[in-house]
C-alpha cells in the first residue's frame, strides 16, 4: 500500500504543480492574447502527454505486480498441495502400521 500512497501523493503534487505553473505563467507573461492561448494549448498538450505517460507507467507496474502475485500464488498452491500429499501419505503409513495382520 505504501507505493500506492506515494504514487497518489506524487500525482497530486504533479497536478497541483502543473496548475500553479500555468497560472503563474499566465499572470507573468508579457504576450498577447493569441500568444497566451497558444502557450496554454502547448502546455496543456505537454501536461496531457505527461499524464498519459505516467498512467501508462502505472498500468505497466500494476500488470507486473499482478503477474508476480499470480506466480507467487501458484507457487504457494503447489507447495500446499505437496505438503498435503505428504500429510496424507504419512497418515496412510501410520494407519497401515497400526493395523494388525490377519492370522494365517
Amino acid at each position: 500500500m505504501s507505493e500506492r500512497d506515494e504514487f497518489g501523493a506524487f500525482l497530486v503534487g504533479f497536478i497541483v504543480g502543473g496548475m500553479t505553473g500555468a497560472v503563474v505563467a499566465l499572470l507573468m507573461a508579457p504576450q498577447s492574447g493569441e500568444e497566451t492561448r497558444a502557450l496554454i494549448r502547448d502546455k496543456s498538450i505537454e501536461l496531457r502527454d505527461r499524464a498519459q505517460h505516467t498512467a501508462e507507467e502505472t498500468i505497466a507496474r500494476a500488470e507486473k505486480a499482478a503477474t508476480d502475485a499470480r506466480a507467487r500464488a501458484d507457487e504457494l498452491a503447489h507447495d500446499l498441495r505437496e505438503r498435503g500429499r505428504g500429510v496424507i501419505d504419512a497418515a496412510r503409513k501410520a494407519r497401515k502400521g497400526g493395523e494388525e495382520t490377519p492370522a494365517a
